[in-house]
């Protein structure tokens, strides 16, 4: 796994995102109000809730894709894992990534899809999709991963090669956003919505 490990970009002194008194209102519904917190260097945060309460929301709304009705986000650069592929579905697999720009071979060794890489995107698994996705997150060098609904669609070897390879980020001084409606490996801070 070696430069999974490894954060650039983050300061050691300072929280990697800050939330004070965010509100999120979707489509006249008001999400959360006067949210707040701090997720410091090697710290990661399991957002949870029922379907509907804005873990997925609030993963956008991190990432920059959504604004927020009040408040203020600080965040350092984040790499994100939701839905989207963001891939060509044309390419094979290894040159898909590669147009993230960073080298991919030591984040789809640690997700178990090298053997893949000549395969074209649009032939691969949802699993295999989702390993994809996830390796071009942890190779990003990003401090901050947004993670949305991280273990849809992994079997229960690819959940430990993810919590192996958020492990690794987090020990490196990386944090980590995951909102999941599943418990997640490890030991995280837990963000209830919807209560």
């Amino acid at each position: 796994m070696q430069g999974l490990g490894q954060v650039n970009g983050a300061t050691a002194n300072g929280p990697l995102l800050r939330f004070a008194g965010v509100a999120l209102e979707r489509g006249g519904r008001l999400l959360f109000d006067t949210l707040d917190f701090e997720l410091a260097p090697g710290e990661g945060l399991h957002v949870a809730g029922p379907n509907g309460s804005g873990k997925s929301s609030l993963i956008r709304l991190t990432a920059g894709l959504l604004r927020a009705s009040a408040g203020d986000i600080v965040r350092a650069p984040a790499g994100l894992a939701d839905d989207s592929l963001a891939l060509d579905r044309e390419l094979p697999l290894g040159r898909a990534l590669q147009f993230w720009g960073s080298p991919m071979e030591p984040a789809m060794d640690a997700l178990g899809i090298s053997r893949l890489a000549h395969v074209p995107v649009r032939l691969l698994s949802s699993g295999q999709r989702k390993r994809a996705t996830l390796a071009r997150v942890a190779a990003s060098g990003a401090p901050l991963w947004l993670l949305d609904e991280p273990l849809n669609a992994l079997d229960a070897e690819g959940a430990e090669r993810l919590a192996r390879i958020i492990r690794a980020h987090r020990d490196a001084g990386g944090a980590v956003v995951a909102a999941s409606h599943q418990p997640l490996h490890g030991e995280w801070r837990i963000l209830e919505l919807g209560r």
